[in-house]
């Protein structure tokens, strides 16, 4: 019988995907922002829940940080940015950190 076993480069490879999906992720938030009236279709509901209930917790730890700039409903925020920015370094850090 042949074990299957993961190596450190596939893990590696994993860590890589989440980060990278989960920046596209914050892009499409970026994206669902600035579109003022969805229509309501059920499916369509429950991926633009499931985009910013799984972003904003990440984005708000830098909505403390920098606030939006300006006021009413032309603030921008820059939070997004940041988070990206961070992402990034993850990405280029910690797989060449766990492949060694």
């Amino acid at each position: 019988m042949i074990a299957l076993a993961l190596t450190r480069s596939d893990v590696a490879d994993y860590v890589s995907a989440v980060i990278i999906v989960y920046i596209v992720l914050i892009f499409c938030n970026i994206l669902i922002s600035y579109v003022p009236r969805m229509p309501y279709r059920p499916w369509l509901r429950s991926v633009l829940d499931f985009i910013t209930e799984t972003t904003n917790p990440y984005l708000n730890v830098f909505r403390r940080l920098l606030p939006p700039i300006g006021g009413g409903s032309f603030a921008l925020d820059l939070s997004p940015m940041l988070g990206i920015i961070l992402l990034f370094l993850l990405l280029r850090i910690v797989p060449a950190l766990i492949e060694g």
